[in-house]
This record gives structure tokens, sequence and C-alpha cells, in this order.
């Protein structure tokens, strides 16, 4: 993917459009006139500023003919948010990584309907960083420790940390106990998320998500579980936790999928990432980050 020619501005970065082929319009205006026609009169707005480019910087104007499989860039409009009303805690900062304790409800990256609502729009805004980017994600409803890059050119090493599974994740949940399993467990499963699904699920094959689960503490019906993922599939240690007979408290997913407002925060997913440790790839120290957070369903002033 090319690089795009335009900056981030106000913690956004442009949208990045691939023209498809098969199309009938004329000029790159006219496509993205019939892409967006609720925002007709800003598209229109943009490129008169001179604020739609193409891949290698060239300015769009309304006679740029429409070539396919190049690439269009431009800022869109964010929609309106209501405030998520928690903060996020940094936990560390340097020149290269920001790491941050994430709140549950915040997404980390935009995704949909959530645009300036997000960690990494944020903190970009908040700390004036505007080349900041996640090493990796949590989901949403997940709370806990989140690495960012903060310099471009520290981004690959961190990043190829998380691909290359060199870092060590510790989570916690709560959910009902298990007297009848014994821990700890290994789950191993083939789990796929087709897109516009909200499940992930579990499916005949090779092996690519592995979880250990083990037992903090049990009180009467519900415990406190640690959770080692040896993978990174999407919603994997929902799914796993789920398809032991033990799905996390608050998870409007597994096992089964119910509505919730968007600033209904009552019921937080109890599940929390609580450590990363890996080797750092530029200053070769072994280093922890831990999550000074709790899971409100688990009761910590009980000894």
């Amino acid at each position: 993917m090319p690089d795009a020619p335009l900056p981030v501005r106000d913690g956004l970065n442009p949208t990045r459009l691939r023209l498809p082929e098969n199309c009938m319009s004329e000029t790159v205006a006219e496509y993205l006139c019939a892409r967006f026609p609720d925002d007709i009169a800003r598209i229109e707005e943009k490129i008169d500023s001179g604020e739609v480019l193409a891949g290698d910087g060239t300015v769009i104007s309304h006679t740029s003919p429409y070539v396919p499989r190049t690439f269009v860039f431009l800022y869109r409009d964010p929609p309106t948010e209501a405030r998520v009303p928690f903060e996020i805690d940094i936990l560390h900062r340097d020149d290269n990584l920001l790491v941050v304790d994430k709140p549950h409800f915040l997404p980390t990256t935009p995704r949909g309907s959530w645009v300036a609502e997000t960690a990494l729009v944020r903190l970009r805004r908040e700390l004036d960083l505007p080349e900041l980017t996640p090493a990796h994600r949590l989901d949403r409803l997940t709370a806990g420790v989140l690495v960012f890059t903060v310099r471009r050119e520290a981004r690959r090493a961190y990043q190829m940390l998380f691909d290359r599974r060199m870092v060590e994740k510790e989570y916690e949940a709560v959910a009902p106990a298990a007297p009848h399993l014994r821990f700890p467990l290994d789950v191993r499963s083939r789990i796929v998320k087709e897109r516009g699904v909200l499940q992930a699920r579990e499916v005949s094959g090779d092996v690519n998500a592995v979880t250990r689960i083990d037992v903090h503490e049990v009180r009467d019906e519900r415990a406190w579980y640690r959770l080692l993922p040896r993978t990174g599939k999407t919603h994997q240690l929902r799914v796993h936790m789920n398809s032991t007979g033990i799905p996390i408290m608050g998870d409007p997913l597994y096992p089964h999928v119910y509505d919730v407002a968007r600033d209904d925060y009552s019921s937080p997913l109890q599940l929390l990432a609580r450590s990363i440790e890996f080797d750092d790839p530029i200053t070769g120290r072994s280093t922890r980050f831990t999550s000074r957070r709790n899971l409100g369903a688990w009761d910590h002033s009980t000894p």
C-alpha cells in the first residue's frame, strides 16, 4: 500500500480509497460523489480546496480522469460522538513507546461509528503525537495494557515482536467456577471470524489458536482466572472460555449475542490484559508492563 500523501490531521489519518474496476464513472469526482451520496457538498468542497490527492500526491480536480486500481486520499468528516466517560492511564512513555492502561468500552483504533472516541485518536490529540500507532490491539470491551509506537522509525521493530509471537501476554477474567475441570487447562482449536458476523467460531481443521487457562482463586460459584494466550486470533480468549463452559461475565457475544446500548456502561466485560512482557528490540532490555486496573466483578479487598 502506498504511504498517504496527506498527513495525520487532528489525530486522524486520511481515508484511503482504491478505485475499483468496472466502474462507469469518468472522473474521480463523479465516483466520490456516487460513493458518498449523503456527503456530496463536502466532497466538492474538499476537491475545490485541494484536499483530495492521488497516491502519487497529485491534487485531484473535478476533471481528473478515473483510473481503476489507483488510490485516492482525502479527509472524511468524523461523526459526532458522545465521549466514552473513562480515562486512559499512561504506564510508560519514552522516545519509542507509549504504553497505556486502556479502559473498558474504548476501541483501540477507529472503526465504524467510533472514530474520535478511540484510544489512538484521543492519545494523538492529547499528547500531540501524530505518528502514534498501535503495536497490537485490544477489543473495545477489553481493558488493560496496550502498546503504541511513538515514531515511524520504531514502528516495524515493535510490531514484528507481536507478529512473531515474541511477546508474553497475561490476561485475567472472572467467570463461573468449574470444579469439574482440572487446571491448568490448555485449549487448542481452529478459530475463524467472518466479516460481518459478530461471533468468531471454532471449526474443524488445523489448530490456529492456543490458550492456557488457570485459576487464581475460587469463591462460591465464581472464579478469578489467569489466561495465557499463545496465539492472537480475534476473540480468542472469549471463544475459548465459552467453549470450555465458563463464559466470561459481561460478554454480550458469548455464548449468546444480545444488544447493549452504546452508552450502557453498566456491565463491562470481565476481561483484563494484565501484563505484557518482551525483550525490547531496540534497547535489548527485558521489559514488562502491568495494568493497575482490577476487574469489578472480583472483590480484591477480600483476602
